[in-house]
């Protein structure tokens, strides 16, 4: 009787098969193309399959501080202006705002390790990181690293399906990759595309990253997700797009793999990334400046200052050197050198050539250690009219960022406590210039005059915002018992 079933089951699957056949000769699709096609999705279903688990949705929430003017919509009346003037043109008050966003991850380890862009969870109050299973937990941020925009987040389970780490180093253009996330909070969403470029830099969106270009699409909500390739290895984590709509446009950026594990390991391991300095400010040689310096091509990086005391000056390079190779690797632009330099870990040896006055000279020096920036600080003043000014120095990168003239000397605000005298009068990004027509160039002058300030003493300061220089007046406060 089982035999009879399983001829019948034979005799049906061969008719099904012929009439296929013959359906897709009909149709002028051959068999050996059908056959071709089938294996393919086959393929990409399975890698698919194998990955989905280990992509996560995360979602934050975060308290933003906003000032509000409740007279906004009357300053432009000319009635208004015409009976009250400008005095209730700095009415502002404080409120708290909850705005909630989405992103992705990839678990990374059994032990609960995901790794996710900086900026899916900066700033965030909670992060819910929900499995595909649809179990949720709560996250916690191990680490972050602006320059690379990597962060690490942290679910106290075990026993976590994760994803194997692929060689972003080898793939090469036209290579198929699926780009798996939760875009626009659709989870577990996969596309397929393929590598449309390497070492994509200058792309203004972190500092020491050579970017994969992919069209697999990428939209809101991908960011943090995972590139994959044919065999379901992580070799890139999904960050940006480039579109004038905001949505999928066919440019899609994502981290290599090798930079993501390395900054990664680095955060956990020591809570920072370490990355080596050279002690120079470089720039890109343009065709008037290689006229200029008698250079034969536009390669290299030209040094625009050197650091005192730092290695490149103990070395011997000068101002005007073009660095032309460094340890053994040709020196392409100003980006590559940078990247270079970076992962070199301090303390080691280099030998470095430069090509000077129509020479080229080969100068050997040890890295140093790139200094992180100042941390966010708050000055020594708890009982003025200062309070609660959360300051620190300007940096090349905030200078960049903030777009702030070389003439502009002060102090950057990165924050303001709730219940600050000046919340009011002052926001995250003004450059305070002086205090009461004293000069603020650094955080060691704000303390300096700001522990000076009776607590019942106004403040005047100067104030650079968007580009011009204003004046504000932070009242002080009225002694204990007293109106």
């Amino acid at each position: 009787m089982r035999i009879k079933k399983y001829l019948l089951l034979v005799i049906l699957s061969s008719v099904l098969l012929i009439q296929f056949n013959m359906i897709a000769q009909a149709s002028g699709i051959s068999e050996e193309s059908v056959n071709f096609l089938t294996k393919t999705g086959q393929a990409m279903a399975e890698v698919a399959e194998a990955v989905k688990p280990a992509i996560v949705n995360v979602s934050t929430t975060r308290t933003q501080k906003i000032t509000e003017n409740p007279f906004a919509p009357y300053l432009d009346d000319p009635m208004f202006r015409k009976f009250f003037g400008d005095r209730f043109e700095n009415q502002k008050i404080p409120k708290e705002r909850k705005t909630a966003s989405l992103g992705s991850g990839v678990i990374v380890s059994s032990d609960g390790y995901i790794l996710t862009n900086n900026h899916v969870v900066k700033d965030a109050d909670e992060i819910t990181v929900l499995l595909s299973d649809k179990k949720e937990f709560k996250g916690k941020v191990i680490g972050s690293d602006p320059k690379t925009d990597i962060a690490v987040v942290k679910i106290e389970t075990k026993d976590l399906p994760h994803i194997a780490w692929g060689d972003s180093d080898k793939l090469k253009v036209g290579e198929i990759v699926l780009a798996i996330g939760n875009p626009f909070g659709l989870n577990q969403t996969v596309t397929m595309g393929i590598v449309s470029a390497v070492e994509r830099v200058n792309m203004g969106i972190a500092d020491y990253v050579d970017f994969i270009q992919t069209d697999a699409a990428i939209n809101p909500g991908n960011s943090g997700g995972a590139l994959v390739n044919a065999k379901g290895e992580l070799v890139g984590l999904n960050t940006a797009i480039f579109s004038t709509s905001g949505g999928y446009q066919g440019i899609g950026f994502a981290i290599p793999s090798s930079m993501a594990n390395m900054v990664m390991e680095s955060l956990i391991t020591k809570g920072k990334v370490i990355r080596g300095w050279l002690g120079v400010s470089i720039q890109p040689i343009t065709p008037e400046l290689a006229s200029q310096f008698n250079l034969k091509s536009e390669e290299g990086s030209l040094v625009a200052d050197v650091i005192e005391g730092g290695p490149a000056e103990k070395a011997g390079i000068m101002r005007g050197d073009v660095i032309i190779e460094f340890n053994g690797e040709k020196v392409s632009d100003p980006h590559g050198l940078r990247n270079a330099v970076a992962k070199t870990p301090p303390g080691e040896v280099v030998k470095i050539k430069v090509f000077r006055e129509g020479e080229a000279k080969t100068l050997t020096l040890t890295i140093a250690e790139l200094a992180t920036e100042a941390p966010r600080k708050e000055g020594a003043v708890v009982n003025n009219a200062l309070r609660g000014i959360m300051v620190q120095n300007i940096t090349p990168e905030i200078r960049k960022q903030l777009s702030l003239p070389e003439k502009i000397r002060g102090v950057v605000i990165s924050d303001i406590a709730d219940g600050s005298p000046a919340e009011t009068k002052l926001i995250p990004g003004d450059v305070i210039i002086e205090i009461n027509k004293k000069a603020t160039g650094s955080i060691a002058d704000y303390e300096k005059i700001a522990t000076q300030v009776k607590p019942e003493e106004n403040v005047l300061l100067l104030v650079f915002r968007k580009g011009a220089n204003r004046w504000e007046t932070i009242n002080g406060e009225s002694p204990a018992g007293k109106e």
